[in-house]
């Protein structure tokens, strides 16, 4: 019995991969507490442990860190777009306003590590860090939010007078304006409420019925074991109980 646990346990990461993730998560911490430029690659190895060059061997620029851990942050909008497309069952305008909220909930959380994550992926938006790792990953994210809206659209449940690509533009530009504008402007209302109010204006104009129409359980955009942990992606929030109207 000792041999088979052992066996199921989790492997530790090798030495390399360690010390990136350490690196990483001492970021993370750093730019949370102090901002992006406020912190330098010499802090980053100090609170990870490690010595400055092996900082700069895993990440050659503090520009490359930082397209590292937005790339995680974007990482999580995939796995929580990949949870919509694994839920057959529930209508897309129920998913797409649960994405909405759920992204809401999730940056509300960690506030000053979004507001400067965000000004990078603003950056990508607009075309402006090409060939980056963040980029690759946003355009996955892409990917999944048009496969997303194709599928509403074959189901009957989003309107077709427009083509899928122009319904995932517009869902995308919504919610990363909503974050931004939510980020710096300090208005002290929940990300969460506004974001609902978002996606009811975007589902107002593209959904055939009405979100209050669908009848069911609330979906669960990621695996219980990862959206009640500590370990659940960036931008994800913890686990909740509701049931949509």
């Amino acid at each position: 019995m000792a041999a088979a646990a052992a066996s199921t346990s989790p492997r530790p990461l090798p030495r390399v991969a360690q010390a990136r993730a350490s690196i990483l998560e001492a970021a993370r911490e750093l730019f949370a507490a102090r901002g992006l430029h406020e912190v330098t690659m010499a802090d980053v190895a100090e609170a990870a442990g490690v010595v400055r060059a092996t900082v700069f061997n895993h990440f050659g620029t503090k520009h490359a860190l930082v397209d590292a851990i937005t790339a995680e942050v974007l990482e999580g909008y995939v796995l929580l777009l990949d949870g919509a497309l694994a839920d057959r069952r529930t209508p897309t305008p129920v998913l797409l306003r649960t994405l909405f909220e759920w992204m809401g909930r999730g940056i509300e959380e960690n506030e000053r590590f979004y507001r400067a994550v965000f000004r990078e992926i603003a950056k990508l938006s607009l075309g402006l860090d090409e060939g980056s790792e963040a980029e690759a990953k946003r355009g996955v994210a892409l990917e999944r939010l048009l496969a997303l809206h194709t599928r509403g659209q074959a189901r009957g449940e989003l309107v077709r007078s427009q083509p899928p690509e122009h319904l995932a533009s517009a869902f995308d530009a919504l919610v990363f304006g909503t974050i931004i504008h939510w980020l710096y402007e300090d208005s002290g209302e929940p990300l969460h409420l506004r974001m609902l109010r978002a996606a009811d204006l975007l589902l107002g104009g593209i959904a055939v019925l009405p979100e209050a129409e669908y009848r069911g359980p609330a979906p669960q955009l990621l695996p219980e074991a990862i959206a009640k942990g500590p370990a659940r992606p960036t931008g994800a929030p913890g686990r909740r109980r509701r049931r949509h109207p």
